[in-house]
């Protein structure tokens, strides 16, 4: 699917960015398009979806056109330098901060985006994951929320799931397209289960098949099989860990009985 938005076909969005003088209160209206060089993607020159930042340079893509891009080059396509000698996929992150920021700028984008998505899924007949077929609760089921409060559910969780994981797919290397989407990347396990286990999961879940191997990275490093998930921030350092969660980034490629 293409992930790159090409609204740009239609004509500018008739907005304009609101600033303030530091010695007046007047407003000024700075146009949409003097932002382009910064919420755009430079490989599909749509607006960024899904906002993906190269660690080596901070140069930022749609996370599908790079991914893809990645599969031909191991270069940036802005400033051409090597991002990886061999897996340039393990020296991307996903930036939501600058996703955020877009969605804002452009108020109707991800809701077009969603759309899509939703199409996308139904011409190839595939359920829907709930992430893309439900938005943001709105503000007004937060203030009733907030006025007449449900009693929460008390879940008793062992003491053994010590370890709360976030596993975030970078994409399949090309020849690889028979897998489901992970439509639950956050996973409470015990600190004691290993890569392996992790690579087990994440096998049954997007169903894959004996020719497709599972890569896993934290950070910059590409994580062993016997490595148990509470050694790994030691191994990686303080970037391993980030809200309380254990980044685990994970990709498909042809494994090399295939």
């Amino acid at each position: 699917m293409k992930r790159g938005s090409p609204i740009l076909g239609m004509s500018t969005p008739p907005c304009g960015i609101t600033t303030y003088g530091s010695d007046s209160e007047d407003e000024s209206q700075v146009p949409l398009n003097q932002f382009y060089p910064y919420i755009r993607c430079g490989l599909c020159c749509g607006f960024l979806i899904d906002a993906t930042t190269i660690t080596e340079c901070l140069h930022t893509f749609c996370k599908s056109c790079i991914v893809k891009h990645f599969f031909n080059s191991n270069r940036c396509p802005s400033c051409t330098i090597i991002v990886h000698e061999t897996q340039p996929l393990y020296n991307i992150r996903p930036d939501r901060q600058l996703q955020d920021i877009v969605y804002k700028m452009i108020p109707f984008l991800e809701e077009f985006e969603r759309e899509q998505m939703c199409n996308f899924y139904k011409k190839r007949g595939l359920a829907i994951p709930k992430s893309v077929a439900f938005s943001t609760p709105a503000p007004l089921a937060s203030k009733r929320q907030k006025k007449d409060p449900v009693p929460q559910c008390v879940i008793n969780i062992p003491p053994e799931l010590d370890m709360s994981l976030l596993l975030d797919f970078v994409g399949a290397e090309e020849g690889i397209n028979s897998y489901k989407p992970l439509e639950r990347p956050y996973v409470r396990v015990s600190g004691d289960a290993t890569i392996r286990h992790v690579e087990l999961f994440i096998r049954k879940k997007m169903e894959l098949g004996p020719t497709c191997q599972v890569d896993v990275v934290c950070g910059d490093q590409l994580l062993d099989h016997y490595q148990s998930l509470k050694d790994v921030p030691n191994f990686v350092g303080a970037e391993a860990v980030q809200d309380g969660f254990l980044v685990l980034h994970f990709g498909l490629v042809l494994s090399c009985l295939a």
